[in-house]
């Protein structure tokens, strides 16, 4: 499931415009699923709540025509195939169509993205989740910025929308909008972001050709891309996967640092900055391991204690009490099925 996260693509977007406003990198590093690792593999996917905190530090540092900013950034090819769905179609509606119907490549599911076609008019409607309201101006002009970004891209720099609607609330000044937007009718406070091209398909379709082909093969490489995708675990589920392989052994925060490729120093650095600690994270393994083997093997509890690595049954039984208030054997009953 990829619900509640984003494309690689889509946050080193966001992270690179970060940067640019003087977002320090020791405020990014603690965030999940930012990793070297995890941005380079386009199958991997970010948190959502990771770049809704990206953007929420880049309005702190850059308050006015952030999203403008990180729009102009991301060149034709940045967001990977959304982008060439977007642009290579016969018509300006086609692109539209296919880039709603795959947003979920690039941003989070619950985005929505809509196409109406209404005489020689096309609306395309961005709606956002409820995002925190530091973030939700820059999101709101990034979305449609970029979306004439990729108008431009598709049918020419002269493109310019005849509305804009915007769902935050009207900016003391929106100059920086007439200017990116080309045009003065921009309304805010809308139910949702959109915007409003005419006439952009008065050209008849061009005859079918390789663009066609490649638009099959691109529809059918974004089909994959999602079936395969998966949230990425980040340095944190790596290292508790760790944690729990070594419990049995010479349990020791330099073992696990060591197997992380890092110093014992750095890791506990990041798990301060994750507001945890090395004694709190083995307790917190134990518990999701224990209660994990108590209800999917018949092991007997002293079996299980030495997987923990306690030294007998009591002292997991205690520790067991201490997490649920109940003894290992009591929580095992109660979840066993009755006949």
């Amino acid at each position: 499931m990829i619900d509640y996260t984003v494309s690689s693509h889509m946050t080193r977007v966001v992270r690179d415009a970060a940067l640019r406003a003087g977002v320090a990198h020791s405020e990014l590093a603690h965030l999940p699923g930012l990793e070297p690792e995890t941005l380079a593999d386009p199958l991997l996917r970010v948190p959502t709540a990771s770049l809704v905190r990206i953007w929420e530090l880049i309005a702190r540092n850059s308050p006015t025509g952030a999203g403008i900013r990180a729009a102009e950034t991301a060149a034709q090819g940045r967001l990977h195939v959304w982008d060439y769905l977007f642009t290579i179609a016969g018509t300006f509606a086609e692109g539209c169509r296919d880039a709603a119907r795959y947003l979920p490549t690039v941003t989070d599911p619950g985005v929505e993205m809509t196409v109406i076609e209404e005489d020689r008019r096309l609306t395309i409607t961005y709606g956002i989740a409820l995002y925190s309201p530091s973030a939700v101006t820059a999101i709101d002009e990034f979305a449609m910025a970029l979306m004439l970004k990729r108008a431009r891209d598709a049918r020419g720099p002269a493109v310019v929308p005849v509305h804009v609607a915007l769902a935050h609330e009207a900016p003391k000044n929106h100059r920086h909008l007439i200017e990116a937007f080309g045009t003065r009718s921009i309304d805010f406070g809308a139910r949702a972001n959109s915007m409003t091209f005419l006439d952009l398909d008065t050209e008849p379709p061009r005859l079918p050709g390789p663009d066609d082909e490649l638009g099959v093969i691109l529809r059918r490489y974004a089909d994959g891309l999602l079936e395969n995708s998966r949230p990425a675990s980040g340095w944190h589920g790596r290292f508790r996967s760790e944690v729990a392989h070594a419990l049995g052994e010479e349990l020791s925060l330099e073992l696990v640092a060591q197997r992380m490729a890092m110093s014992p120093r750095t890791l506990q650095r990041r798990l301060s900055d994750l507001e945890t600690t090395w004694r709190d994270e083995i307790e917190s393994v134990r518990h999701e391991r224990a209660g994990t083997l108590l209800r999917e093997t018949d092991l007997p509890v002293q079996s299980i204690a030495g997987r923990l690595g306690y030294t007998d049954a009591r002292a997991l039984r205690r520790a067991f009490h201490r997490w649920t208030g109940q003894t290992p054997d009591a929580y095992r009953r109660a979840i066993l099925p009755r006949t």
